[in-house]
């Protein structure tokens, strides 16, 4: 039931992602940004982590979860540091899915030579 309760938040959020793609004129970038900013505040109001509870990775993977993530590192370094917490608690927070991005990206294009679109 795990696994239906990912698919079932992470491709909701995968239709809401492409019917603002297909029906309105904003760009992919945009609404990527958007998915970021609402995880930001749906998790800085406690909303998010219902949903993560629920639906674990369909909640955890998806740009929204990204962006609880950062909420909650600012949170709980804001209440381990101070004011300086708000500026480091989300870099820290996602510091390890940071790296890997780049780590993984860095590796494809190693292995992979890429060829310009036609």
């Amino acid at each position: 039931m795990e696994y239906v309760k990912a698919f079932l938040l992470g491709g909701g959020l995968c239709i809401i992602g492409q019917l603002l793609i297909d029906r309105t004129s904003l760009t992919p970038a945009r609404i990527l940004v958007a998915y970021v900013v609402a995880g930001v505040i749906l998790g800085a109001l406690g909303l998010y982590q219902p949903l993560i509870d629920w639906a674990g990775a369909g909640a955890t993977v998806p740009l929204t979860g990204f962006g609880s993530l950062l909420a909650k590192g600012v949170k709980k370094s804001v209440a381990e540091k101070g004011l300086i917490g708000a500026l480091t608690g989300g870099i820290t927070a996602a510091a390890g899915g940071i790296t890997a991005a780049i780590f993984f990206g860095f590796l494809v294009a190693l292995l992979f030579k890429s060829k310009p679109k036609r």
